[in-house]
């Protein structure tokens, strides 16, 4: 089959559990004997091109910088929509199939809007699906608008993957218009030997206002009324560190709470092998990949019910970690104060989880999973 994987980052160049599921599978399916494109924005050096063994990658933008204040920007989406569109309009009946992320919508529309006149099926991977009240509140009066293009996406004829039960339950209720395949592993890793755990609590992510990045703080002053040895490693950046740092200093947490911001891979595995739990009292999660990250080190995870927070499905509250109503100071740091109280029990509880679930929760699974059901899904 001739295949083309649409999506505006491309890993290395840029991290994220998309980018690497992305490159990864091209790299499967070129493996398994098809002609594979990958088409995305330069993220690399003028001059340089960008490279996945067995892959051709095509440039349908410029280098732009994607995110402002920790959201997406506009024109990046634009301009690699109507660069995909460009090299359909050229190229699209060289293709059987294509493959595109959802978000941002552009590079499906374009996709879509050429699929009958080339002849290709088109499948589309959905990290999210976000409510009409969300889009409000992410675009204001451009919420309505951003709603309608979701929902008219929706209803493109295509074969829609999807990381998390909570979104494929949306888009069968959107009425999408193909199957829907849920893939559950976006962890390269494997599980290890769970470490001793240190009076340690670690956040890891973006500091936006979706990741509630500002409730750790107050949680761990709450926390330490009871443990006064408590320490804490707020790891990420974005719109929202300053008020973490003024928090840290305003609470006299300097020399227990650390804010180093993004730091290497060695060095967050390190810290978060050894940390007594992880906090992620995200109102918005499409996945939760750190969460699966803790528990191969045995490290419970400590998450907030909502309805848009599908890292819920990632915990067995009690087995792996625990699930609070809020992200109030009061009950986030009752839960670090019981995953402390349950100790190497909950450790070795949380170990388990991760073997039981190891083979679904791994990227070379969902890779093998959805490497298998494409090809077969055009016969």
């Amino acid at each position: 089959m001739r295949i083309c994987v649409v999506y505006d980052c491309l890993y290395p160049y840029t991290i994220g559990g998309a980018e690497r599921f992305y490159r990864s599978l091209a790299e499967r399916l070129a493996e398994d004997g098809h002609d594979v494109s990958y088409l995305t924005l330069r993220q690399w050096e003028r001059g340089s091109s960008g490279e996945v063994p067995g892959v051709t990658v095509i440039e349908a933008g410029p280098r732009v910088a994607l995110y402002a204040g920790g959201r997406r920007r506009l024109k990046p989406p634009l301009l690699f929509g109507l660069g995909v569109l460009r090299h359909l309009v050229s190229y699209g009946r060289d293709y059987d199939l294509v493959l595109t992320g959802a978000f941002p919508f552009f590079s499906l529309l374009a996709a879509a809007t050429l699929r009958r006149v080339c002849g290709y099926e088109l499948a589309v991977d959905w990290p999210e699906v976000w409510t009409r009240s969300y889009w409000r509140e992410y675009l204001g009066r451009l919420g309505g608008v951003g709603w309608l293009v979701q929902r008219t996406c929706i209803r493109v004829r295509q074969h829609a993957l999807c990381p998390s039960e909570l979104h494929a339950r949306r888009l069968r209720d959107g009425g999408v218009r193909g199957p829907v395949t849920v893939y559950r592993g976006l962890y390269e890793g494997k599980g290890t030997v769970p470490l001793p755990a240190e009076e340690l609590v670690v956040f890891v992510g973006r500091h936006i206002p979706e990741k509630r990045v500002t409730t750790v703080v107050p949680a761990i002053a709450c926390a330490r009324a009871s443990v006064p040895d408590l320490r804490c490693k707020i790891f990420g950046d974005g719109p929202d560190r300053a008020e973490v740092l003024r928090q840290i200093a305003s609470q006299g947490l300097e020399g227990a709470v650390t804010a180093p911001g993004f730091v290497g891979r060695k060095q967050l595995e390190c810290s978060l092998e050894k940390a007594l739990c992880l906090v992620l009292p995200s109102r918005r999660e499409g996945y939760g990949l750190v969460v699966v990250e803790a528990a191969a080190r045995g490290v419970p995870s400590i998450i907030v019910e909502g309805s848009d927070n599908a890292a819920t499905e990632l915990v067995e509250d009690g087995v792996n970690g625990f699930i609070v109503p809020s992200s109030s100071p009061d009950a986030l740091a009752g839960a670090i104060l019981r995953v402390r109280d349950e100790g190497p029990a909950l450790r070795a509880s949380t170990s388990h989880w991760f073997a039981d679930h190891a083979a679904e929760l791994s990227l070379v699974g969902s890779v093998e999973l959805v490497s298998r059901l494409l090809p077969a899904a055009q016969r």
